[in-house]
């Protein structure tokens, strides 16, 4: 599917946040078939082609193995599940931005702790730690679709994910202002639609 996908047009595709390393599709032969179906597709379309492997595993020995993996086969990101894995596994795992490899976060079992109405944590306060755990892009949300949001407080999710100093605007949901100094941003990623 990753090469029909690629050679139809898309650019991106990624693992499902569930596919791990399940016995009928281990996670060394998953990357090895899709680095040969980006290959094929950047050689019979011309144009740059890649996949978000997913490295979320038990163990974060088993994460880093994985990431350099998908290094060794010249694929440009891995992909990872932070709120299920923990944030001390993707500090560990943010290291990929040192070695030219980006780091794709996929929120998995956010709305367990977000969607809650009288407790839990916002996805703002989710976001911002992300920031600071370190990671390349995350899934924001959109304005439709399931993960849907207020379209005002997305956009203060997309502002304290990207830029470097935010004004505080209640209407956006950021309640102070907030100086993010040389952090490096977040690329927010539409999701859900």
């Amino acid at each position: 599917a990753v090469y029909e996908c690629l050679r139809g047009g898309l650019d991106f595709t990624k693992d499902d946040e569930n596919v791990n390393s399940q016995p009928f599709m281990r996670w060394r032969d998953r990357f090895l078939f899709v680095a040969e179906a980006i290959y094929k597709s950047q050689a019979e379309t011309g144009e740059v082609k890649g996949h978000y492997l997913n490295a979320t595993a038990g163990h974060v020995d088993e994460m880093i193995k994985r990431a350099v993996c998908a290094k060794e086969l010249g694929m440009p990101i891995v992909m990872h599940d932070y709120l299920t894995a923990g944030f001390t596994a993707n500090t560990t795992l943010a290291h990929c931005r040192d070695h030219g490899l980006l780091l794709h976060i996929h929120r998995a079992m956010h709305a367990v702790i977000d969607r809650q109405k009288n407790h839990g944590i916002h996805f703002r306060v989710l976001a911002k730690a992300l920031r600071m755990s370190g990671g390349d892009h995350l899934h924001s949300g959109t304005v439709v679709g399931k993960l849907e949001g207020e379209r005002n407080v997305t956009l203060g999710f997309v502002d304290l994910m990207r830029d470097a100093y935010v004004d505080k605007d209640r209407d956006r949901g950021v309640y102070f202002t907030q100086d993010w100094a040389s952090l490096p941003g977040v690329m927010p990623v539409a999701s859900g639609g």
